[in-house]
Order: C-alpha cells, then sequence, then structure tokens
C-alpha cells in the first residue's frame, strides 16, 4: 500500500493493543539508498506490518527531514533555495518508499506548518555544525573528513570546536571561532529523571542502543545546544534569538509528533497516553543517542505525560563491497555487507530453488487436470483418514507449530532476521515433506493419502505467505491471487479469531472445493551476466555515475553528428538523433508549471480493467485524431456511471506506462483529502473546449513533448497542487483556467491533486 494511502485514521482503542512506530526521519539532501532504507525505514515497516497482521492497533509514522544545514548544504550546490531542494527531494523520497512498498499510515514533512559555532570569514557567514570538516580528534580514528557534529567512521558525536584542522566545507580555508549567544538543553538537571525513565524501558532495547547511552551517561551529561546561526528552519520564539533556527537533531524527532499531527487532530491520543500506547522506534546507530537521550530529555523536560519511546531497534551499517553506503558521497546499494554474489546466491538458493519451488510444486500439482491432478480444486478429506495416521504429517504440523510460535517470540521482541530465518524455515520443510510422501506416486497409488499430503501442502503455502507478508508483501500479493484468495479478508494471524491454532492444522486452513489461480513462477533466476551489468550499473558514487553517463552521451552525439541517414529519395539528411542530443547539452530548463501539457479531455468510454480489479481503461478524447488510453486507480472512488461521457482535466506529456498489460498514455488530474478516504476528480467547465490546454495566469511557457521521468519534473511539481477552500484547483494558489473559467473539485478542500 503506497505512503499516505491509508483509510479513516487509527486512535488508540482501550483493552487493545496500540503500537506507534516510527522510523529516523531522513534528511532531504539526497536520493536514499539502500542502507537508509534497510537501516531504518523495511526495519520499522516489517515490524508496522507484523503488527497488523496479528490484528494490533498500530500506525508507522515517518517524513522527511527538512531543515538544517544538510538542506541549506545541497541548496548551494544546487543553486536553489532550501524549499526548492526539500519539495524536489520530498517528491523523490515518496516515490521511492512507495516503490519499495513501505506502508507508512501517514509519510509527512518536518516544514509543514504544524512544526559556540565557527564563522568562516571568506563566506562572511557563521558555519553550523555540517559545513566544518577536520579530523577527527578520537584516539584511533583521526578520520580525515569528519563533520563537526559527529564522525561518520567512528560515529562520535562532536562539536566543530573540537576538529584537528578544520575546514569551511564550501571554500575549504579555515574559519575561526567567533562569540555568538545560543540556547542550550540543560541535560544535567534532567539527569535523575532520564536515567530513571532508561532504567526501566532498557530492557527492550537492542544492546547496541544499550552500549551507546550507557557510554554518554558515563562520560556524563553535558548542556547541549539546541539553536544555530542559520536561515532555514524552525525560527526560535524568542526576541533575543530571532535571528536564529532550532538545531535540526532538537527539532527533528518533534517532526514525529508534528506529523502524526498532520495524521489526525487527535495526536495528543497517541503521544500523550503512556498508559496505553507502546511507542516504537526504529534507526541506525549513528542515530541513538538522539532517541535515548536528547528527545526524552526533552520530552520530559516539558513536565507533560508524554509517551516515551518503550523499544528501540538499531540496525547496524550497511556496507557496499569495499565500503559503507553513504548519502553525502553518493554511494548507494552496516555492518553488515551487501555483495552482488550474496545476494544472487540468496535469491537463486533461498527464493527461487526453495521457496518458489515449493510453492509452484504444490499449486501446479493442484492445477492439473483430472487424471493428473486435482483440476485446480483443494481435495477434499476421506472420512476414514486422518493426519495422526499418516506420521510425516503428523511430524509436519509438529515442527510448524514449534517454528510458529518461534516466529511469533522473535517478532515480539523486533528479532525480524531471526523472524525471517524461522519463516524461511518452513519453506524448507516443506520441501522435505513433498520428497519424503513422493506425493507424485501417492496420486497414483493411494489417491485419499494424496489429498491429504496436498491439502496439508496448500495449507504451508498460505502458512508461508502470511509469515513473510511484513518482509516481502508483492509475494504474499501474488500467492494469495494464485491461492485465489483476498488478502484484505484472509492474510491473518491474529489471536482472537484463532489464527495460530489454525496455522498449526495446515490441512484446515483451505476448505476442500476451494478453486485455486493460475499458478506462475514466483522468482527468476539471477545469472551471473545479469549480477556483472547490475555491479557496472551502479559502481562508485552518484557523481561517478553521472559522469559516466555523461561521457556515454557524449561519445553518442559525437557519433551521430557523423551519421547521415537517407530520405529515400537519394538524398542525405541529418538525423534527427543528432539533434535531440544537442538539445541534451542544452542547459536545463527550470522546472515550472507550464513545462506540464494538462488538457481538457472529454471520456468516449470507460470500463474495468480486464486484470485489476482496481484500474479503470478510459477512450479520453483530448483533440488528437485518435482518442488516447488511460489507465487510473479510481475503481473504489468513482462508480463506472460517472465516468462516461464527462471532462477531465489530462496530464498528456508524462512517459507511457504500462499497467497490468495495458499501455497508459495520459493521466486523468483527481483531488484527494488528506487520508486518501476520498478523491474526485478535476473538472473543468462544462463548456471548455476539450483539446484545450490549461493555462495558469502570470506563468507562461511552453509544455515539453514529453517529460524526463529522470529529472522529476512533475514530482516536483505536484506537491504544489492542491484543491483551495472554494474547491477551486490551483498550483501555488493559482487556478487551473480554461477560456471558459477555472477548474474544480465537487467538495475535497485543501486536496491533494495528483
Amino acid at each position: 500500500m503506497a505512503a499516505d494511502d491509508r483509510k479513516t485514521p487509527k486512535l488508540p482503542v482501550k483493552g487493545k493493543r496500540n503500537i506507534l512506530i516510527t522510523s529516523a526521519l531522513p534528511y532531504v539532501n539526497n536520493v536514499p539508498h539502500l542502507g537508509n532504507i534497510i537501516g531504518c525505514v523495511l526495519s520499522a515497516d516489517v515490524y508496522a506490518r507484523y503488527c497488523r497482521l496479528r490484528g494490533y492497533n498500530a500506525i508507522y509514522i515517518c517524513g522527511t527531514d527538512e531543515y538544517g544545514t544538510a538542506t541549506e548544504t545541497k541548496a548551494m550546490e544546487e543553486n536553489c533555495s532550501p524549499k526548492e531542494i526539500c519539495d524536489k527531494y520530498h517528491a523523490i523520497h515518496k516515490e521511492i518508499y512507495e516503490w519499495f512498498d513501505i506502508s507508512f499510515d501517514k509519510f509527512g514533512r518536518t516544514s509543514a506548518p504544524q512544526q559556540t559555532e565557527l564563522y568562516c570569514d571568506t563566506c562572511k557567514r557563521f558555519l553550523a555544525d555540517r559545513l566544518v570538516e577536520g579530523i577527527c580528534p578520537t584516539p584511533g580514528c583521526e578520520y580525515d573528513s569528519a563533520r563537526g557534529d559527529q564522525c561518520e567512521k567512528c560515529g562520535k558525536l562532536l562539536n566543530p570546536t573540537e576538529l584537528k584542522t578544520p575546514r569551511c566545507k564550501v571554500c575549504q580555508n579555515t574559519p575561526r571561532i567567533r562569540d555568538t549567544e545560543h540556547l542550550f538543553l540543560e541535560l544535567p538537571q534532567l539527569r535523575e529523571k532520564l536515567e530513571k525513565y532508561i532504567e526501566e524501558v532498557k530492557g527492550s532495547w537492542s544492546s547496541n542502543a544499550k552500549q551507546t547511552t550507557a557510554s554518554w551517561l558515563k562520560e556524563g551529561l553535558k548542556p547541549r545546544c539546541i539553536t544555530r546561526d542559520l536561515k532555514w528552519g524552525v525560527p526560535v520564539p524568542h526576541e533575543k534569538y530571532s535571528d536564529k533556527v532550532f538545531y535540526v537533531w532538537f527539532d527533528a524527532p518533534i517532526g514525529y509528533v508534528s506529523i502524526t499531527a498532520c495524521y489526525t487532530p487527535e495526536w495528543e491520543k497517541w503521544w500523550k497516553n503512556p498508559e496505553d500506547v507502546e511507542l516504537y522506534q526504529f534507526m541506525g546507530k549513528d542515530n541513538v543517542p538522539f532517541h535515548t537521550v536528547m528527545f526524552p530529555s526533552t520530552l520530559l523536560g516539558t513536565g507533560e505525560n508524554w509517551t516515551l519511546m518503550k523499544t528501540i531497534s538499531v540496525t547496524e551499517y550497511l556496507n557496499y563491497e569495499a565500503g559503507k553506503f553513504s548519502k553525502s558521497k553518493g554511494i548507494g546499494v552496516s555492518d553488515t555487507l551487501f555483495t552482488w554474489p550474496d545476494l544472487q546466491a540468496k535469491l537463486n538458493s533461498e527464493l527461487l530453488n526453495n521457496l518458489g519451488n515449493f510453492i509452484n510444486r504444490v499449486l501446479s500439482f493442484i492445477a492439473k487436470p483430472e487424471g493428473q491432478g486435482y483440476d485446480s480444486t483443494v481435495p477434499a478429506l476421506a472420512d476414514d483418514l486422518s493426519s495422526d495416521s499418516h506420521d510425516p504429517t503428523k511430524k509436519l504440523a509438529e515442527r510448524i507449530s514449534a517454528y510458529i510460535d518461534q516466529y511469533i517470540e522473535e517478532m515480539e521482541k523486533v528479532r525480524l532476521k531471526q523472524g525471517l530465518k524461522i519463516a524461511m524455515a518452513i519453506s524448507t520443510e516443506g520441501n522435505g515433506y513433498l520428497q519424503e510422501c513422493e506425493f507424485w506416486r501417492l496420486y497414483k497409488e493411494n489417491k485419499p493419502l494424496c489429498s491429504l499430503v496436498m491439502k496439508t501442502a496448500v495449507g504451508v503455502v498460505y502458512i508461508l505467505a502470511c509469515l513473510l507478508e511484513p518482509f516481502i508483501p508483492s509475494f504474499t500479493q501474488e500467492v494469495f491471487k494464485q491461492l485465489n484468495l483476498s488478502t484484505e479478508l484472509h492474510l491473518s494471524l491474529c489471536d482472537e479469531k484463532g489464527d495460530i491454532n489454525k496455522a498449526k492444522r495446515p490441512w484446515e486452513i483451505i476448505n476442500a472445493g476451494h478453486k485455486i489461480g493460475k499458478p506462475q513462477p514466483l522468482f527468476k533466476e539471477l545469472k551471473d551476466e545479469d549480477v556483472e551489468s547490475y555491479r557496472k550499473k551502479f559502481a562508485g558514487s552518484q557523481a561517478d555515475r553521472i559522469l559516466r553517463a555523461e561521457a556515454e552521451a557524449g561519445k553518442v552525439a559525437e557519433e551521430l553528428k557523423k551519421t547521415k541517414l537517407s530520405d529515400g529519395g537519394g538524398k542525405k539528411k541529418s538525423s534527427k538523433s543528432s539533434n535531440d542530443a544537442k538539445n541534451k547539452a542544452t542547459p536545463e530548463l527550470e522546472v515550472t508549471i507550464t513545462r506540464l501539457d494538462i488538457r481538457v479531455g472529454l471520456i468516449k468510454k470507460a470500463q474495468k480493467h480486464p486484470d485489476a480489479d482496481s484500474l479503470y481503461v478510459e477512450e479520453i478524447d483530448v483533440g488528437e485524431e485518435q482518442p488516447r488510453t488511460v489507465v487510473s486507480g479510481l475503481v473504489k472512488y468513482i462508480p463506472l456511471e460517472e465516468m462516461q461521457n464527462r471532462k477531465v482535466c489530462v496530464l498528456c506529456n508524462l512517459k507511457p506506462a504500462t499497467m497490468r498489460g495495458i499501455k497508459s498514455q495520459a493521466m486523468v488530474l483527481a483531488a484527494s483529502n488528506s487520508d486518501h478516504t476520498k478523491v474526485e476528480l478535476v473538472e473543468p467547465p462544462s463548456s471548455a473546449n476539450v483539446g484545450e490546454r490549461v493555462t495558469f495566469p502570470g506563468f507562461e511557457g511552453d509544455p515539453d513533448e514529453l517529460l524526463n521521468p529522470k529529472k522529476k519534473v512533475w514530482e516536483t511539481l505536484q506537491v504544489d497542487l492542491q484543491s483551495n477552500g472554494e474547491l477551486v484547483a490551483c498550483y501555488k494558489d493559482v487556478p487551473l483556467t480554461t477560456s471558459a473559467g477555472v477548474c474544480k473539485v465537487s467538495s475535497i478542500q485543501n486536496g491533494s491533486i495528483r
């Protein structure tokens, strides 16, 4: 489920297990890498999905961390404003997390309205921590590119004045110390309350969190500066400090609260309810002290009854073949080592040959026609045959029962790796069971016993799909499709429904007579040539990859300049591709709303997608010789009869995309409310001309012929498309306008348009 696409906001329920889950808020200064995703976002998502599977009342909150030096630095690099950087990278982050199928209940941003330094003589400005680099002062480390706030190599938190041979990151000159007044969090005065809190909850913390926190307390708590001489940030609401903003690591954790407030106005029921709510937080090991010391101290210091963290899950760094993943260095695929051969081995042996092989053997055999299999129907059991009378089935059930208990125990303790290993072990048991029983022989020699084996095996398929849903949800969706079951109705491991006990008797899970769907291979082999291709494609930093791409484009352009193509009449003419290559070399166009080709369209025909229950397929006249085919995910929001013969706003210059076998050549614009429970089409006036371009008064320019998806033009602009309080569709308060008037929605105020 995509980020922010959940239904009515959930609130804590008395008597139920209410779990509030957060993962460290990613900076919007770069494209997130695999280390970021695995380190906190993915781990939190696995646990959130597990909680929902078990029937707990859980929400998962995250968002982009948009203030502070990291953003200002990136804005300087890209020669734009911090807000433009935030808008651009928030859209990129959101898209990537949606691609990974991260199931946030709310993915927001810290810039939402709810939320002794060094001086560089060359740059004429105070340098915030991250703009100072130098040699780490920690004995035995001495990393030469340590930042002024933290050493990326040893993880120690620093002050910029502690660095050896400090230098300004912007101009590389040596800065000097100048006095300036700041606000400090008096950690020493909060020590007693903090230590009492830590002692009460640290039993459920991961060992690296305990060690890091103990180290901080052993060194002694010192007052911590919480303001900075920056312009981009949350202004300090005090006249004396009006030229300063709050330090990002003081401000960012408060983002968990403000993003929850964007999710529901009743946010205090989650954040000021320690009696009924358990807070679980996920992060990389470099973020630990901010969540075990700084943020709890901030909350304790208010004297109010806040929900404090119960469990913290900390991931080690993920290393990429030769070194650590790093956004600042643009290395993107912890102290776990990622290697392509290891990925290849795990995919081919564990997913393809073990898990995929077991499921495909079971379902393919059931799907075979009568005389060879069961004609896609789950078989019934003979009245005189029980599982107890068949030793392999009885032993399998006992082992699965033990594994399920272990899985739940490990997942409850947030030992996610162990949970995954246990689930995969059930797949190995399933394969062994099939081999021991020799079902292909039983079908010919003892069909009643074969029916018991296959009914048991298809139950194990269901169990695997459930246990692995937190880890590989797309796999579960596909298995349920092949089982011909709905994940919304049938995916559950809830104690209240008796699911656990039923799972321990796998032959009882899928009813006899149930018709399964069409079996398909679930995984594809990753070959040696594929691995080498990926290694080359993702080698080096982002900057390296950009340089390689530009060099390759330059070579192609040079070759095309030399090439002449025949026009069929014996004459020679320059290749159009050559002109395209020249165009690529022109300066980057400004990202402005005029680059979107939005037109008035008329739906001539709409029908359900033949292979997707949630999609419509429309034929839309946009003023061209032929109507365009458009696929829209609107089935659960707008009745089919309301999709016929109506005018809509159509984005016509997106790159065509194939959706479940049908190529969509445009996108219909629609507005959704904050929790995505309601969606309405953006409608032009009834008298607007079909095919006319929607304009934005005050913005002039021609649209791109086709938007380059790599440039993220649509994603950057989309964040400012919304319906206002008067139901007018707008871009930054400028209405979408036609010759007949402005475009509107029916009832959604302040909705997001996409």
